[in-house]
């Protein structure tokens, strides 16, 4: 494992390369030597990088169990989200400048909070932006970060098996939404309880938020969007609460949904071709750069989750930014050369065509 340090001390790029000559002359990169305990040991986890030994057990699946509550309160949070888009014409252009304000801020709370630090731990924040992004975290309500962070942890160490919370192979609807209204496959629980957690039980932003997440979520998810253009500019309570809490909700969902369901379908796969996960530009785009998915599952630790810095993908600005500003520090990057090592050896080609 090798490490350069950038001038300003704040990005570490990690990997090595080797490489063969064959006999026509040609070079041909043959393999990557990424140490994943090492650089796993420099963040202090191994938990989100594929367990190669996992088996799904033999015999029958066990029954799917509906979670009836779940399933007819996002129906109704569907019903309330196509009757907040018709709202849309009626909305005071500060009213949707607002919600979208509000999107941005609570997807930010899930990609560069509750995902790319505390899931992945792919840079540090310091205290301020930790609570920020807790924040944040709180106005997207898909669950607190320490359950989230678990959860995700989980789906990367068992992808595509049993104990993946959202197995692709379980088909579209069940990667998308149908994961949260079943009961879990008890191989998910299994593992989630066998993970390393210790990071997140030390960091006090993350346990405080798991204490009081339920008011929070009902403070910054839903009574401030509807408060704020209902108070500040004279917006009707039915819009305030329809489009900035309800519709700005539903949309944050889904996008985050996407990455699990659209981006593990549809798209190609440049860095392995042995995994589902696929580079998907407009699940980027909905979900502010974590649709680059080959890329994330292939190097999980990569703090941008994409070779392409800011390209679609604003969670890669914001982080850098905190970095400028001095709230965050020490990004993980993969080297140029380690990235077209792999694409050589596991990819599907695509990348020679831009």
């Amino acid at each position: 494992l090798s490490k350069e340090f950038s001038s300003a001390s704040t990005t570490t790029t990690v990997g090595t390369v080797t490489s063969r000559v064959t006999r026509n002359g040609d070079a041909v990169m043959e393999k990557d030597l990424i140490n994943h305990e090492d650089l796993a040991g420099d963040r202090g986890m191994i938990d989100d990088i594929f367990d190669e030994t996992y088996r799904e057990k033999e015999g029958p699946k066990p029954p799917m169990r509906y979670v009836w509550r779940n399933i007819i309160l996002m129906s109704l949070l569907h019903l309330g989200a196509v009757f907040g888009l018709t709202l849309i014409p009626s909305a005071k252009i500060q009213t949707l400048a607002w919600a979208l304000l509000c999107f941005l801020v609570s997807a930010l709370g899930i990609t560069a909070g509750s995902h790319r630090l505390w899931s992945h731990r792919s840079y540090k924040a310091t205290l301020p932006l930790r609570i920020i992004l807790a924040i944040a975290n709180s106005m997207a309500f898909q669950n607190d970060i320490y359950e989230w962070a678990r959860d995700h942890r989980v789906h990367h160490k068992f992808s595509e098996t049993d104990a993946d919370p959202h197995n692709a192979m379980r088909g579209f609807f069940f990667s998308h939404i149908g994961w949260l209204l079943v009961r879990k496959h008890p191989d998910v629980i299994e593992k989630g309880q066998k993970l390393d957690l210790s990071d997140l039980k030390a960091d006090k932003v993350v346990m405080f938020q798991r204490r009081y997440y339920k008011p929070s979520v009902v403070l910054l998810c839903f009574t401030l969007p509807t408060a704020v253009p209902w108070y500040f500019w004279d917006e009707s309570l039915v819009i305030s609460f329809f489009i900035p809490a309800i519709l700005r909700y539903t949309v944050g969902l889904n996008a985050t949904w996407l990455v699990n369901s659209a981006a593990h379908m549809f798209g190609n796969r440049p860095y392995d071709q042995h995994i589902n996960p696929r580079e998907n530009p407009l699940v980027s785009l909905g979900a502010i750069g974590e649709g680059f998915h080959n890329y994330h599952h292939t190097f999980p630790y990569d703090y941008s989750t994409s070779e392409f810095g800011w390209r679609f993908n604003l969670t890669t600005a914001f982080i850098d930014l905190m970095c400028l500003l001095g709230l965050a520090s020490d990004r993980k990057k993969v080297s140029k050369e380690v990235i077209l090592a792999r694409k050589m050896r596991t990819g599907d080609g695509s990348h020679k065509s831009g």
